[in-house]
């Protein structure tokens, strides 16, 4: 089944989305960057999801290499570390044409990947830069609402910025920076995030996903 089958078929309804069984994926790439940096978040995700929104999805998050065809039998993709990303050109290839076919990359800075990242995705799309979403944006207002992104994390005590590639007004690839929200999704003795920082990294990731799958709709 081909990837803008798979979300045109997500994006019917709420209760679709709530109804139908689905598996999210980790994205691997290379440049030698620790792209395994947090292995409980998207199974802590996934089981958010299913309790607080009824959901069916896979706790099973395999590693996805960016430049396989596999890619797109995953219709959320998630990708983070702390430092350098490599995409061949093929990668890059392979990576915006399952973004343009319907698929959704999420990136969430660990600390240290944003100089890298941000050359990368030039790559992938040299036409289309990352902007910054306002906070009217409908992925802070799915199930939960957001005034902007919150802070899970102080790094370098940032505010919180959640960028945008935006192509023929669909929101394709959602960068999240000086937030570190899938270190809020993992489990609790990985960084020891209070239970209301953990909440609120769980409810905006339920926002994302909630997106993601139902291209925008509430």
């Amino acid at each position: 089944m081909k990837i803008g089958l798979i979300i045109t078929t997500l994006c019917l309804s709420t209760i679709g989305f709530a109804q139908g069984s689905y598996q999210i994926a980790f994205l691997k790439y290379s440049g030698g960057g620790d792209y395994y940096a947090n292995p409980t978040a998207l199974p802590n995700l996934a089981q958010f999801c299913n309790v607080n929104l009824g959901t069916t999805i896979s706790k099973e998050a395999p590693y996805v290499d960016v430049g396989s065809p596999e890619l797109s039998l995953y219709p959320f993709v998630h990708m983070t570390g702390h430092g350098n990303v490599v995409f061949s050109l093929t990668e890059a290839e392979n990576l915006r044409n399952y973004l343009l076919g319907g698929g959704f990359l999420h990136i969430d800075d660990n600390y240290g990947m944003d100089k890298f990242i941000r050359e990368e995705l030039k790559k992938v799309f040299p036409n289309n830069s990352l902007v910054e979403l306002p906070f009217s944006h409908p992925v802070f207002h799915q199930k939960y609402d957001f005034n902007g992104l919150p802070k899970i994390h102080e790094h370098d005590g940032k505010r919180p910025q959640a960028f945008g590639i935006i192509i023929e007004g669909r929101l394709v690839c959602l960068y999240t920076f000086e937030t570190d929200l899938s270190d809020g999704w993992e489990d609790q003795a990985v960084h020891n995030d209070s239970e209301e920082k953990r909440k609120q990294a769980l409810q905006m990731g339920a926002n994302i996903l909630m997106y993601a799958f139902l291209g925008g709709a509430k």
